[in-house]
């Protein structure tokens, strides 16, 4: 209908409605840049434009100290959303280092305990397993990686008194190369092994005595474990207490290697390293390290986890030892595949190494970092990836010398990606003495560290929440939540859940 017309306004100012709905007058289709000048259609007083500027992302972030830059990787596993922006985010450090967003395929895990570290970790290796990589987990100390290292349909190694045993001297996947191979590159593989074997034996040796082996006592331990290698020719694996049974025989080969004149003189040189050997073999490592591998690492399996959970009530070194031989055995395990795959033998196949609880295996005794350090420098030649995990900086100030303090700060100055969870300030602050961060990124991740009320069931705000840095760019704070089957197969406190202890109990449930 018409709309009637308004006294003193011009016809053509006129509005026509129809149906309930105003439309502009005649021959006013497009408005005017205030509105049209009539009741009800929008009329504003002007206002100036804002000027606007364009610039790259790069450019523009040095405006305002943003907490994050936008244009977040989509490379890898997806292992959440972006806090700030809501876009996923995802995170493979094989796969970032294949795309060329980083230099190598280190990663450092940083966090308090309860925070979800091992939750991201797990992430990370079900989508390195799903895009085709072999997931390792180099001593499950809880154990929190086996539940869901057998869903995947790995491998689950547990070693201990009356269950698995590991031989360090074992070559592992790397005596089944050799077995096929000969010309030069087999003494280079040879080479290796006995390099494996001989530091890996020091290393023990340096945890039992709790300090480093003299250098006479390592030159005979080397002309040893050459001897058993002469003797045995492949037919078996030698073992630590054949290389006791060798050391206190003292042949010629051992008393020329010691530059002993008599066996008397000999004996006196080798009496320490003969005590530290048999202590490997008859305390309280004995029954653990001291016999041939019981369960071989199974090339074909999509996940390995060696559970070292049984050795920790054991005590501390008898825990790093296995740590120790873990972290061989699979090391030599990716070398293996790397040799194959050298000599057209079998294909490349990329690894996810994960170390979790760093720290444990670093202080038992001086020196070891020099071994963690000698194990994990060369992973990017091998196709491996490396994940450390550890709470704090200051479980690294716990080692013995000032030397082993620096050269453990420079794995996490290695690793091209590291991943802060929640962290008190004062950590924070060495932190950034390593790894940049931001005010603004100091400021987030330690509102993630603590509860800010005593409600019980309240969520902590740190659980699932990640800032991820690589280099110098700004980190991504990103939120991981689960899905699926992810509720228990990454839960790493089932002793606290509502199915346990006075929880069932209350409800009536078998608490056991």
């Amino acid at each position: 209908m018409l709309r009637r017309q308004r006294a003193g306004q011009p016809p053509a100012a006129a509005a026509v409605e129809t149906a309930g709905r105003r439309h502009p007058p005649a021959g006013e289709a497009v408005p005017p840049a205030w509105g049209w000048k009539i009741p009800y259609a929008g009329r504003a007083a002007h206002v100036t434009a804002a000027p606007e500027y364009q610039a790259t992302t790069a450019q523009v972030c040095g405006l305002f100290p943003f907490v994050a830059g936008s244009g977040t990787p989509v490379t890898g596993t997806p292992v959440g959303r972006h806090q700030l922006w809501g876009e996923v985010v995802c995170l493979d450090p094989l796969a970032w280092m294949r795309a060329g967003l980083v230099t190598n395929p280190g990663m450092f895990v940083l966090g308090q305990p309860g925070t979800g570290k091992s939750t991201l970790v797990k992430r990370l290796v079900t989508g390195a397993v799903g895009f085709g990589a072999r997931a390792l987990i180099l001593g499950d100390t809880k154990p929190d990686y086996a539940r869901l290292v057998e869903h995947l349909g790995g491998q689950v190694i547990r070693v201990g008194r009356g269950v698995d045993t590991i031989n360090p001297l074992d070559a592992g996947p790397l005596g089944t190369v050799l077995a096929r191979l000969g010309g030069a590159y087999a003494g280079q593989l040879r080479a290796e092994v006995r390099s494996r074997r001989l530091s890996l034996l020091m290393a023990l040796c340096t945890l039992i005595r709790g300090s480093r082996l003299a250098n006479a006592e390592e030159v005979v331990l080397g002309r040893a474990v050459d001897l058993l290698d002469e003797r045995l020719a492949g037919a078996r694996e030698p073992t630590v207490g054949d290389v006791l049974t060798v050391v206190e025989q003292g042949p010629d080969e051992l008393r020329s290697a010691a530059r002993a004149d008599s066996r008397a003189r000999y004996l006196d040189r080798a009496a320490g390293l003969v005590f530290t050997l048999d202590l490997l073999c008859t305390g309280s490592l004995a029954g653990v390290f001291d016999g041939p591998t019981s369960q071989p690492i199974d090339l074909d399996a999509p996940a390995v986890s060696v559970d070292i959970s049984r050795v920790g009530a054991a005590g501390d070194a008898l825990l790093t030892a296995a740590m120790l031989c873990a972290w061989a055995y699979g090391f030599a395990q990716a070398e293996a595949t790397a040799a194959q795959a050298e000599l057209g033998l079998a294909r490349r196949r990329p690894y996810l190494a994960v170390m979790d609880e760093l720290w444990r295996a670093l202080r038992g005794a001086p020196g070891l970092v020099d071994y963690a350090d000698a194990l994990t420098r060369l992973n990017r030649a091998k196709g491996m990836a490396s994940i450390m995990i550890t709470h704090s900086l200051a479980d690294l100030d716990a080692l013995a010398t000032e030397e082993d303090r620096a050269k453990a700060r420079g794995f996490i100055d290695r690793s091209a990606i590291t991943v802060l969870a929640g962290l008190p300030p004062r950590e924070l602050a060495r932190v950034s003495q390593i790894t940049p961060l931001t005010g603004p990124e100091q400021d987030l991740v330690a509102s993630w560290s603590a509860p800010d009320s005593w409600q019980p069931g309240a969520r902590h705000p740190g659980r699932g929440k990640y800032l991820i840095k690589t280099g110098q760019r700004l980190g991504i704070p990103v939120e991981l939540s689960l899905a699926g089957p992810e509720r228990q197969l990454y839960d790493t406190d089932p002793e606290f859940g509502p199915d346990s202890g006075t929880f069932a109990a209350n409800r009536g449930a078998d608490p056991r």
